[in-house]
């Protein structure tokens, strides 16, 4: 995407005389860090701690008398929550087109769609003066329960990081920010303003950082949100490793952090760990504080680094100066074209689960349309990412409207609360039994999934399951459409004639799900999180949402389908999951280096696969092509297998494509938190599939080392690692060779080298009689991690 845009430009460049060029093309070429840096170089300490926090809910503080403005921030991301003034909290906010939710949208697996949708987002923005739209959010859902995975992607970081970029383009080539929230561990909302994440290294670094990581290298967006919870004791608005070691110094991201609402626990250790914007400004005495620290810090753990200070008006003036540069004054957008996009996104991204061959709807004469979802739709989650809807639509009103002189419809409420309603069931099932089809329309309300709170369970509401139930007993041509922002148990799925998930589908969300049902349009959407059958299936049962103030991530690095398959517990719905209304062949995999026919790849080398994808049925559809590594001969634990690489393709019916993906060898890597990255050699296979679970194509394919990998040994690493290294055990074969000797033979003997094995290397300084020392320990240990 990004390439793509560049293109543009520089051919807009070109052939356009520059008067009519837009003002925002000349404004990508502002040098927005200089004029910053003159600014900061103007003003006084109490200007720059002041820019440091806003001027209200939602609006950054200006200069007036050095020309800079406020800018202002609004909630998404599936839609503009735009406050109608910046002392109000914004509900209800002015209306804008309400998309689908991130869960739905990731359904979709199309980067282009999100950019699209990113765009459209932008545009409004533009529109009613937002410069910077708070979202998207990439937090990893860990478990079902989170009560904001409607607000987030995927289990998988590789996903979510890739659809988190192309939103974040689109919304930012309309000159409007992003704000990558939540950085970082904010998976749950229990104790989420105090919890502490105790996350191991690589976990971290290869699932719960990783979705944030190629966010900012492929997208670059213009604010990073710190989050609420503390991060291995350290709350996330002070964490100096994670603002500046990690976004900063390795990621390069040179925009500005700004606080989730509220999160700032300490100001002065914020600012000195990196963080440029305290959000919102309710209490001015804290910028009291900071210049109090400036000017009389008591001891050197209260004093402030100015030059944060001015890195801080730095980073944030930068933005500012841009978001000014690129603002379009009456700007338009037509709401009836984003309307058929938010109906457009919202079909790509509904999942068929189930279908004995009833969908999609033909020669019906009788349909009851049972719920009361179908007339008062669940849209979205309840919390700050509230859209007010332009219009909203619902299945109900659709239905009718195609039934017209077609067919007879009639309607049940089904339910009106949580509690089962035993005259609202009598009523389903009579309708149901009248019928040729029932449609029943379940799902999560509203306060099952809400910002503030985690889930108890996977259920639905009693009175909904009990609907199914009564109505399936009634009609075996029963149709479920869900409706949920995240993974539900489904106990009855093998009884009914189709099981359609909608999602949170925004405000066109029920005529789309009536377009899939007629097939106008063909579902393609595949899931992007498991469905467990049950709650004790899910790898974090045990430890979500954690005991008290502090969370345990005991699962490491096995989150989602990289548990289930790993260990072979087979979900309900697998990771990539979805069906058709049409069938599609998988042929021909090849796989190259360097265009060249071979399965061997050097470690810092690219693979490329290419594979062939056919339509084999008879209507136009579209196949997700996912594609899976297994590194099967790793040193260290591993999933069994890993997404590396997607592909959304459409076909029409007997068409064929080919398709091509490209991995980099530093793709295939683990995280060692004594070695960093690594990419170990030895075989692996590539594995391409419909789903985690239905795999269609396989290859395998070696990775060759062409640099020595530093073990990462220190003094405490035991004598058996060192005997199992090829390096490592020349230096210590000699010396375990005269212990053993010394030993002599028998029971004893074996246990006893057993023990010698286990010594960590420094108590050789202790046993050895003098032979070692200390400074010989250190010795080796350089030499055994030195690349020469």
């Amino acid at each position: 995407m990004k390439r793509d845009s560049n293109v543009v430009f520089a051919v807009l460049t070109f052939l356009l005389p520059a008067f009519l060029l837009p003002t925002w093309v000349f404004a990508q070429g502002e040098d927005y860090s200089t004029r910053a840096a003159e600014i900061v170089a103007e003003m006084t300490l109490e200007e720059k701690v002041k820019l440091l926090s806003g001027a209200d809910i939602w609006q950054t503080k200006a200069v007036e008398r050095l020309g800079v403005p406020s800018i202002w921030m609004a909630d998404g991301p599936h839609g503009l929550r735009r406050a109608p003034a910046g002392d109000n909290w914004g509900f209800p906010s002015q209306p804008a087109t309400c998309f689908p939710t991130a869960s739905a949208l990731a359904a979709s697996w199309d980067t282009a769609l999100l950019y699209e949708v990113g765009q459209a987002i932008g545009r409004e923005a533009q529109a009613q003066d937002v410069q910077i739209v708070l979202g998207p959010g990439v937090n990893l859902k860990r478990s079902p329960l989170g009560g904001r995975n409607f607000e987030y992607f995927s289990e998988d970081p590789l996903l979510t990081g890739q659809l988190a970029a192309a939103y974040i383009n689109g919304v930012q080539s309309e000159g409007v920010g992003t704000s990558l929230k939540h950085f970082a561990a904010n998976n749950q909302e229990t104790q989420r303003f105090v919890v502490d994440a105790r996350v191991d290294e690589r976990s971290l670094r290869e699932l719960y950082l990783k979705s944030f990581e190629i966010a900012v290298r492929e997208s670059q967006p213009w604010t990073v949100m710190a989050a609420y919870n503390r991060l291995n004791g350290i709350y996330a608005t002070q964490h100096a490793w994670l603002l500046s070691e990690i976004l900063r110094d390795e990621w390069g991201f040179d925009g500005y952090v700004v606080s989730d609402w509220g999160a700032v626990v300490d100001p002065v250790a914020a600012i000195n760990a990196g963080m440029d914007l305290r959000m919102p400004t309710l209490n001015p005495m804290d910028d009291a504080l900071v210049l109090a620290k400036i000017k009389g810090a008591a001891t050197d753990a209260e004093a402030i680094d100015t030059t944060a200070i001015d890195a801080a008006a730095r980073n944030l003036l930068r933005v500012i100066l841009r978001a000014d540069a690129l603002n379009r004054e009456n700007e338009t957008f037509d709401e009836d074209t984003h309307h058929a996009l938010a109906r457009k996104a919202a079909g790509r991204s509904v999942v068929l689960l189930e279908n004995n061959g009833i969908l999609p709807l033909q020669d019906v004469k009788r349909l009851t349309v049972i719920g009361a979802f179908a007339k008062e739709p669940r849209y979205q989650g309840a919390g700050s990412s509230r859209v007010t809807p332009t219009r909203l639509e619902n299945a109900w009103d659709e239905l009718s409207r195609r039934a017209e002189g077609q067919f007879e419809i009639s309607w049940a409420a089904g339910y009106e609360s949580e509690e089962i309603d035993d005259a609202l069931l009598q009523e389903a099932r009579q309708k149901a039994s009248e019928a040729d089809v029932a449609l029943l329309f379940v799902g999560l309300p509203p306060r099952f999934e809400e910002e503030g709170r985690d889930r108890e369970h996977m259920d639905l509401p009693p009175s909904h399951n009990a609907l199914v139930q009564a109505v399936v007993a009634a009609q075996p041509q029963t149709v479920v459409v869900l409706s949920n922002g995240s993974a539900v148990a489904l106990p009855w799925a093998d009884q009914v004639a189709a099981v359609v998930e909608g999602w949170l589908g925004g405000q066109a969300g029920g005529e789309a799900v009536v377009d899939v049902l007629f097939g106008d349009v063909n579902p393609s959407g595949r899931l992007a999180e498991t469905f467990a059958r049950n709650l004790e299936q899910t790898p974090a049962f045990l430890n979500f949402p954690g005991d008290g103030r502090v969370v345990t991530y005991g699962e490491n690095i096995f989150v989602g389908y990289r548990y289930y398959d790993t260990v072979g517990v087979r979900p309900h719905y697998p990771f990539g999951y979805g069906l058709s209304y049409t069938t599609f062949e998988y042929s021909d995999l090849k796989l190259t280096t360097n265009e060249i026919d071979t399965n061997e790849i050097n470690d810092d080398g690219t693979l490329t696969a290419t594979m062939k994808i056919r339509n084999s049925g008879d209507r136009a559809g579209a196949e997700v092509v996912q594609l899976y590594v297994a590194d099967l001969e790793s040193s260290a634990p591993r999933p069994a297998k890993e997404l590396k690489a997607f592909a959304r393709v459409d076909l029409e019916p007997g068409e064929e494509k080919e398709v091509s993906f490209s991995v980099d060898a530093s793709d295939l890597g683990f995280f060692s938190p004594r070695q960093g990255w690594i990419v170990e050699p030895g075989e692996h296979e590539l594995i391409v599939g419909a789903s985690s679970r239905d795999l269609r194509l396989r290859e395998f394919f070696t990775v060759r080392a062409t640099r020595y990998i530093p073990p990462g040994f220190d003094r405490f690493t035991t004598l058996k690692e060192w005997n199992d290294h090829p390096r490592g055990k020349a230096m210590v074969a000699p010396m375990l060779q005269m212990i053993f000797a010394s030993l002599g033979a028998g029971e004893d003997a074996e246990s006893a080298r057993a023990t010698v094995l286990n010594l960590p290397i420094f108590k050789l300084v202790t046993f050895s009689g003098g032979m070692f020392t200390e400074q010989m320990i250190e010795n080796m240990v350089r030499q055994i991690n030195s690349p020469e």
